[in-house]
């Protein structure tokens, strides 16, 4: 009797050994790859069948108590993923790894009949720092399942784990755990409410429909084993990624990032900049500032001028926050900054356009795991290389693919330009921030009309001077010729060399004057600052003209453009001289950069 008792006594004991389950993979080849690297640093390593197409990668088994100091201490040294856990031999079907473990066995009894014998007990567990290789490198051909009963296969859908066991390992969830199951729950196709921890009606119905699609008992509690087949579904496409917890002190933020694709480059107030690492174009933002809700709407529009930062997608802004999205052919961008305690703290995720699936999976799990902490960026943070002019705290800002001038001609913000300024646009912008369209364009005279979507109060409008003045009269262009570079118009000045083209063309007149692209459309003044004309482009490039040869199209033709498009004009006869200085001024008030944009 006393040997019964003690046998059954140290057959209770092994049955309760626990394993560290690590990791589980979608297939056979992708375990033994991961097995290989654990195998390499780790001992205990095993690998199993789960079932349902998963196998998964454990350490042990160990005493439990044992497994929990084991589990507490390989986290705290980064050595297994942070969302490992303890897991009773149970859980697992028949042995894979190492090489000669008992593959005709199950580690567990779920699913034996009386006379089949708990698999674990046969299996010897031997520690291991590297699998044995064949000649040629590979892992040896595993025998035939065939060879013994697979308790776990024979009913690969049997959980042991009752409802109510479910829901007690359930409580012990953290809320990032809790936001996790429902972001994939919402990927599955079975969620659309509130990502927010909270396990009510909607989620256990989810939940529910999950269960059933897969052919488990439909309680709409998921157990141990069923969390992880959910969460391993969702996480397959993220191999590779390594979506690490990442914790900076000096900004104020806990967030899960892909370090496996970005790599920490540098700080530049208010962003801790990640750059692309294991995938070209990938790139993420850590945003902290001190500041209010005027700093938050004014880092609200300056991040929309980055090239990061799509124009195409929604643009959402609250009292305490803003969300930007944004792609085009090459990105797609996502931003999330919230305003609290007088600190202002979210991140960015830029991902290569075309890899929805995966970008998708990565900004869930920011989402889910982003956490304020105390700190915040210094805002004087800012290295020399991140001060350059076309740049805003070393982010690259988003700039227009040609820039022209034009010049108002009503009080509503009308304005005329070239043709060949707007010609092939995606978008037109007067001044960089002011969206505009084409509402009349004369390909002959070479002119188009803007007129920008919400009204403008120019400070200037042009008055436009029918007759022209004498003969080597001096004029004045305004313009951008370092290509927008200064956001206030240059003169440049010269003379009328003649009323007419080189060609006879009435409606155009030359002048002598060195004028450069982005002049093209600037309106050109007499010394009163009357406008004579528009400046053309430069012609054909197969004609090289000399340097200080131009052309405008008279004023007299805009006039009669412009009232053809309703507009009546403004006209001058031509007053006098005006001293340069107010010649400036008088150009600066009506003169606009006009931007072209892909």
């Amino acid at each position: 009797m006393l040997a019964l008792v003690l046998a059954q006594g140290a057959a209770a004991q092994e049955r309760a050994r626990v394993y560290i389950q690590i990791e589980a993979q979608p297939s056979l080849s992708e375990a033994e790859t991961s097995l290989r690297g654990y195998a390499s640093a780790l001992s205990d390593v095993n690998g199993f069948v789960l079932g349902g197409g998963w196998y998964g990668i454990a350490l042990g088994p160990y005493e439990p108590s044992e497994a929990a100091d084991l589990l507490r201490g390989l986290r705290q040294q980064g050595r297994v993923p942070g969302d490992s856990y303890l897991a009773g031999e149970s859980e697992y079907g028949r042995q894979f790894w190492p090489v000669g473990a008992d593959l005709g066995s199950s580690s567990g009894t779920s699913g034996t009949s009386d006379t089949e014998a708990p698999v674990a007990q046969s299996v010897t567990q031997v520690p291991v720092t590297s699998a044995p290789l064949g000649e040629t490198g590979a892992l040896p051909e595993a025998p035939e399942a065939a060879e013994a009963p697979v308790a776990a296969e024979a009913d690969p859908l049997f959980d042991p784990e009752t409802p109510a066991e479910a829901r007690r390992s359930e409580a012990g969830l953290t809320g990032e755990d809790r936001r996790m199951l429902q972001v994939a729950l919402e990927w599955s196709g079975h969620y659309a409410a509130a990502i927010d921890g909270a396990f009510g009606q909607g989620t256990r119905a989810a939940m529910a429909d999950w269960q059933r699609e897969n052919g488990l008992e439909v309680t709409g509690v998921l157990t141990t084993r069923q969390r992880d087949m959910l969460l391993g579904q969702y996480n397959a496409v993220l191999e590779g990624m390594d979506m690490t917890p990442v914790r900076d002190d000096r900004a104020g933020i806990a967030i899960d990032l892909p370090m496996g694709a970005v790599a920490r480059d540098r700080v530049e107030s208010p962003f801790v900049i990640y750059g692309s690492g294991g995938v070209e174009g990938a790139q993420v933002l850590l945003i902290s500032e001190p500041g209010d809700r005027d700093t938050l709407w004014g880092l609200y529009e300056i991040m929309q001028t980055l090239e990061i930062v799509p124009l195409t997608g929604e643009r959402s802004r609250r009292n305490d926050g803003f969300v930007l999205t944004g792609a085009n052919s090459r990105i797609t961008s996502h931003t999330e900054v919230g305003l609290q305690d007088g600190q202002i703290k979210g991140w960015t995720l830029v991902w290569p356009a075309g890899d929805e699936e995966r970008r998708a999976r990565i900004l869930g799990r920011m989402q889910v795991s982003f956490e304020r902490l105390p700190g915040v960026l210094d805002p004087a943070q800012v290295s020399d290389d991140g001060q350059a002019l076309d740049l805003v705290s070393g982010l690259p800002v988003r700039r227009p693919r040609d820039v022209a001038a034009g010049f108002f001609v009503d009080g509503q913000g009308a304005v005329l330009t070239s043709a060949a300024a707007v010609a092939g646009c995606g978008r037109v912008t007067l001044d960089g921030g002011h969206v505009a369209r084409v509402v009349q364009q004369d390909d002959a005279l070479g002119v188009a009309l803007l007129r920008p979507d919400a009204a403008l109060a120019p400070r200037g409008v042009a008055r436009l001077r029918a007759s022209l003045p004498r003969l080597r009269s001096e004029v004045a262009v305004a313009g951008y010729p370092f290509g927008g570079v200064l956001s206030a118009p240059t003169l440049t000045f010269g003379a009328l060399a003649e009323t007419q083209g080189l060609g006879g063309e009435e409606r155009l007149a030359r002048l002598d004057l060195s004028a450069s692209a982005g002049d093209a459309g600037g309106p050109v003044l007499d010394a009163g600052g009357a406008v004579l004309g528009l400046l053309m482009p430069r012609g054909d490039a197969a004609r090289q003209l000399p340097e200080e040869v131009a052309f405008a199209t008279d004023a007299e033709a805009l006039l009669a453009f412009l009232r053809s498009a309703g507009i009546r004009g403004s006209e001058s006869a031509g007053e006098g001289v005006i001293a340069p200085e107010d010649l400036t001024d008088v150009a600066r008030a009506m003169t606009v950069m006009v931007g072209c944009w892909d």
